[in-house]
């Protein structure tokens, strides 16, 4: 039973997780357009609350109930190269979501020399890995 409270927590920690990550590059959208200063101060405000209040609590969230599932059925380690594959994946978004960090920190010091046209692209990246996590985990294809 425990397992089941672990993966319903774990789901629910990655939903929370995956909206940061499709609305903060949004945000860089919407920030890299703005022109003038209370509009860039208000949108580094959004940015740092997103990002420390709900993306970083949740993304720890989602590793701590993914390890302990895994702690607790240390078998699906051999139940396939899905899990190997997911958890490679889960490395490259842990790295997106650093990415995500340290462009929010180039906006909070002014630094940002990339156009919102970037962004809008950024932003496609996370749903590639959720496309590819969800199949993996849900069709175990390997």
């Amino acid at each position: 039973m425990l397992y089941l409270w672990l993966k319903a927590l774990h789901i629910v920690a990655m939903v929370c997780w995956f909206a940061g990550l499709f609305y903060l590059p949004r945000l860089f959208v919407y920030h890299a357009m703005s022109e003038d200063a209370p509009s860039r101060e208000r949108f580094c405000v959004m940015e740092r609350k997103l990002y420390r209040g709900i993306m970083l609590p949740s993304m720890i969230a989602t590793l701590a109930f993914g390890i302990g599932m895994l702690s607790i059925n240390p078998g699906l380690f051999a139940s396939g190269g899905w899990l190997h594959a997911k958890l490679a994946l889960v490395l490259v978004l842990i790295g997106y979501h650093h990415m995500c960090g340290a462009q929010l920190k180039r906006f909070a010091r002014g630094e940002n020399r990339r156009g919102h046209v970037f962004y809008r692209w950024f932003n496609e990246f996370p749903v590639l890995l959720l496309l590819a996590i969800v199949i993996l985990v849900v069709v175990k294809p390997f």
